[in-house]
């Protein structure tokens, strides 16, 4: 039976480890100089190339025992106690992101996304929607805003969501460390925030996108006109602009829509190819004080007759093609919530305090735009190929952590090959050796070929007593160095 997969762009695709290692160091020599002390550089080295790895579970446990530590207290003490801002290193992180791919069109998306959480002692927690679930849950709600063009995205800044009920208690503010001058702010009043502080920054934008929460607020809508920042967002059917003939819903401004006011166009491609949907404008009778041009734009379906509807503005004309390809980048910014959770556990945090969630965000959200920024640059460096898939963040980082097995004894912990060594001794020989060898099992960060057994050896300082049942390059890699399974001690 003939298979029905799409061959992937790693199948031509030059891959080029020290270069990529190279550019890690690059960003990490970079953020050294925030901080006080070379230690605490040297922890937030080993945190971003925890959270780029293959462990499942991205926490300070599990990726201080990667990084051969005893305990997490070095990284505990990195996100709690150590002297360094974290808005610094978004800074840095905003730099990298233009420098990688900005454009004078560029859009910035906001969303928020929740995480799930139990207990009421984290900062921020409590019963509110979250999208991520889909219904209401005790979760953590953040608002993020993604930088994206044709040549990539990346998260470029995050808000924390207080709810009122945090903002107004202050034995719960004092336990979690939030600052005295943070305030009760709604998450599009958050959004504005950061498009402010990012267009302030000089970041090159013309658009903004949003979905319902945001195109549902005037004060966002305004300040973007302010700033002759084009947008569009999505708002409910219920909605009522003004146009010629008075104040309308604009689903009822659709419904009056003759057949040919609908032209067919792509919102760009997705996973199986260009999102085609049927699009109307509408002119509405808005007039920015800053002059501009306001209107409605309507999608639908096709195929089930859905309608979604936008707010627009734009400061000169447009044509809708434009508006159409800004209403589709609002896509980027789910994806990134994706990879970032998926890929470097931007989720995954167990931290309570404010500094500590700020700090945990941004470094990861600095792990993962690493990750869209050298995908980017290796999709430009390949020469494109029509038959194969475009490489993806996901399988980059795939590729990033699998290095090559020149030898087994120079890739796989020391642990695995001293066992190998003690099965195929003779008994006599074996008798006069430890059942359990004691040493200290040495794992590069990022690329070291190890299981959950011997990551508790490197935390409990000796062997434990399962061993890996095949070496973790035959895991990674598909390359088995000795063609067997090895015995249990």
């Amino acid at each position: 039976m003939k298979s029905s997969k799409t061959p992937t762009a790693t199948a031509g695709l030059r891959v080029d480890h020290q270069r990529w290692r190279q550019r890690l160091d690059a960003l990490i020599d970079t953020i050294t100089p925030r901080f006080a002390r070379r230690e605490t550089a040297r922890n937030a080295g080993a945190f971003v190339s925890g959270v780029l790895s293959s462990l499942e579970t991205k926490n300070c446990w599990t990726m201080a025992e990667l990084s051969g530590h005893a305990t997490p207290d070095k990284l505990q003490h990195l996100l709690s106690r150590a002297t360094w801002e974290a808005d610094e290193i978004r800074d840095d992180l905003r730099a990298m992101i233009i420098d990688a791919f900005a454009e004078p069109d560029a859009v910035l998306v906001v969303d928020e996304t929740g995480d799930v959480k139990k207990g009421t002692k984290t900062v921020g927690v409590q019963r509110q929607y979250s999208g991520t679930a889909g219904r209401i849950e005790n979760c953590q709600v953040a608002v993020y805003t993604t930088y994206t063009r044709s040549k990539g995205h990346a998260l470029l800044d995050r808000a924390l969501y207080l709810p009122r009920s945090w903002a107004e208690d202050h034995d719960r503010r004092t336990d979690a460390g939030v600052p005295e001058d943070v305030e009760f702010a709604t998450k599009p009043a958050l959004a504005t925030e950061m498009i402010t502080r990012a267009l302030d920054a000089g970041t090159p934008a013309a658009w903004d996108a949003g979905d319902e929460v945001y195109g549902s607020c005037p004060d966002l809508r305004t300040a973007l006109q302010e700033r002759q920042i084009g947008y569009v967002l999505a708002i409910g059917c219920n909605r009522k602009v003004d146009t010629v003939s008075g104040r309308c819903r604009v689903d009822e401004l659709a419904a009056a829509l003759p057949r040919r006011a609908w032209q067919r166009l792509s919102a760009g491609d997705g996973a199986k190819g260009p999102r085609w949907y049927s699009w109307a404008w509408i002119d509405t009778a808005d007039t920015p004080a800053g002059g501009g041009y306001c209107s409605v734009l309507v999608r639908r379906n096709d195929t089930t007759g859905e309608l979604a509807y936008y707010h627009c503005y734009s400061p000169a004309v447009v044509a809708l093609a434009e508006l159409v390809w800004v209403a589709g980048r609002r896509w980027t910014v789910e994806e990134s919530f994706q990879t970032g959770k998926g890929l470097t556990g931007l989720d995954q945090h167990q931290v309570r305090t404010w500094t500590s969630w700020h700090r945990w965000t941004t470094l990861v959200m600095l792990a993962h735009a690493f990750l869209a920024v050298v995908t980017a640059a290796q999709r430009a460096a390949e020469q494109r190929n029509p038959s194969l898939v475009r490489l993806s963040v996901d399988e980059f980082r795939r590729l990033f952590v699998r290095r090559p097995c020149a030898h087994p004894a120079a890739v796989l912990p020391r642990l695995y090959v001293e066992l190998v060594d003690l099965a195929t001794t003779t008994p006599a020989t074996r008798s006069h050796m430890p059942s359990k060898p004691q040493f200290k099992a040495s794992i590069n960060p990022i690329y070291g070929c190890s299981t959950r057994a011997s990551h508790r050896a490197l935390a409990d300082q000796r062997c434990t007593a399962t061993w890996p049942r095949r070496s973790a390059c035959s895991r990674d890699c598909g390359h088995d160095p000795h063609g067997r399974r090895t015995r249990t001690a």
